[in-house]
């Protein structure tokens, strides 16, 4: 086989195959047989139907298709690997020629990765956050703790912010009760920013048994985006009550006896956790210093696809809410239009970051160990609360380990990349990321889903 390549643009190519006879053989064995089990002759056992008995009946074209038909994608593939060039889109292909008994030729046209030396990323210079735990640090999660011990108290006043009521909602359009926007019984905390417009301002100074209405638009239903008029009736008032900040408070909310041992606890696992993001923070910030070094030309079809996939999922999100466009927009206190920005240049770092990693992975050599792929299953069942034996069936059955392993990989070369950087803090000390491990796990590196766990990283999905 032969492979002639032409760029046709920094991330599109034309692969030129020339293909011998000869190696068209076991496809043509497979293709005879294959219409053998499909045709029907007298005096001949399905599948038992002779090469030339097919051919003087149907045709010899017949086999040839089915032979190019089962050659043409693996000879693809072999072409993409003799060639060395990265595919990132499904390849339009022609059969330009065909001399039977000689040689067959195809081309393919397919987006590719461009072609680009990866910067020196020893020595990046970058700052994070400072792993220095403060009192209003530990201020914060014990107050975090209170709320979650807090009991709510009837009172005799007018609902203010931060208070919770218990209401009935119905809602009328022309004077029409709409049976489906009826609630009783919902508790809801007064200011809490409900989509539906205007409820939080009509809260404020109700009292238990008191009745209002306001007009809003519907977010929700076979009436989402009219205008209806929402009546209120306030069941009851009650306010939060957080507990005293004690011993009994500490015996009550942990395995510790006093406030103090409660408070050094919370220190502790701050600081745990502040290390864990400078790691996570060296990796991101190193990334982003060695791609501001460079200007990668993208494939449009893998941008489009990236981006497409992303707005798939939002019309998911959309559709799982229960809420208008307009009101599930308002929830989340942006714009379609924002999000879609959002998307674009999400999209095209998202392309840019694995471009970079798979080169970092493959010039380092890293690869996944079956215990490391062990890891990152029982990891992301646990994240999405199912059984690790359930998820690798799941990700077998749906040809989805490759994609695993290469996520494996990506974040591995971004730990390269994070470990060969100059790190800093935001005090001006220099940050150990080696002593960090130690402390943390041991020798290993730290795991960035663990620092996701805690809270400390973004948001992946985004990456």
């Amino acid at each position: 086989m032969k492979t002639a390549v032409e760029e046709l643009s920094p991330t599109r190519v034309k692969l030129t195959v020339e293909v011998p006879f000869d190696e068209l053989r076991p496809s043509m064995d497979a293709a005879y047989k294959k219409v053998a089990q499909q045709v029907r002759v007298p005096g001949f056992r399905p599948g038992k139907v002779p090469a030339r008995i097919i051919e003087q009946r149907f045709g010899r074209a017949v086999v040839l298709e089915e032979t190019l038909n089962d050659a043409v994608p693996k000879l693809y593939g072999q072409a993409v690997d003799e060639a060395d060039v990265f595919p990132v889109s499904q390849p339009d292909i022609e059969v330009t020629k065909i001399d039977d008994g000689e040689q067959i030729e195809f081309t393919a046209e397919v987006d590719v990765r461009p072609n680009f030396d990866v910067p020196d990323y020893q020595g990046l210079e970058v700052t994070v956050d400072s792993a220095e735990v403060t009192d209003e640090d530990v201020d914060r999660q014990l107050d975090a703790l209170r709320q979650r011990f807090a009991t709510l108290t009837g009172v005799e006043r007018a609902a203010t912010a931060g208070d919770y009521v218990v209401m009935d909602l119905r809602a009328e359009i022309d004077g029409k009760n709409i049976e489906e926007q009826a609630a009783s019984e919902v508790s809801y905390e007064v200011g809490a920013g409900s989509v539906l417009q205007g409820l939080d301002d009509a809260l404020e100074g109700m009292s238990a048994g008191e009745e209002k209405s306001f007009t809003t638009e519907l977010v929700g239903g076979e009436n989402a985006g009219e205008q209806a008029d929402v009546i209120i009736s306030v069941k009851s008032v009650k306010e939060k009550v957080l507990p005293e900040l004690d011993d009994e408070f500490a015996q009550l909310a942990s395995e510790f006896d006093t406030l103090d041992e409660l408070k050094a606890s919370i220190r502790e696992q701050a600081r745990r956790n502040k290390l864990i993001d400078q790691v996570v923070q060296s990796r991101e910030k190193a990334l982003d210093a060695l791609l501001d070094q460079l200007d990668l030309p993208l494939p449009d079809s893998a941008l489009k696809a990236e981006i497409d996939a992303r707005k798939h999922n939002l019309d998911h999100q959309v559709a799982e809410s229960g809420l208008s466009r307009d009101a599930f927009f308002r929830l989340y206190q942006t714009t379609e239009e924002e999000r879609f920005a959002e998307f674009e240049k999400n999209s095209a770092r998202a392309l840019k970051v694995g471009f970079v990693l798979d080169k970092i992975a493959k010039s380092e050599e890293l690869g996944v160990s079956e215990q490391e792929l062990t890891n990152f299953v029982v990891r992301r069942a646990m994240e999405m609360g199912v059984q690790p034996n359930e998820l690798a069936k799941h990700l077998a059955d749906n040809d989805q380990l490759t994609l695993a392993m290469v996520e494996i990989v990506r974040d591995k070369a971004k730990s390269v990349i994070g470990d060969a950087a100059k790190v800093v803090d935001t005090d001006g000390n220099e940050v150990d990321l080696k002593a960090i491990y130690t402390e943390i796990n041991g020798e290993a590196p730290v795991e960035e889903e663990a620092a996701a766990e805690d809270g400390t990283a973004d948001d992946k999905g985004e990456a």
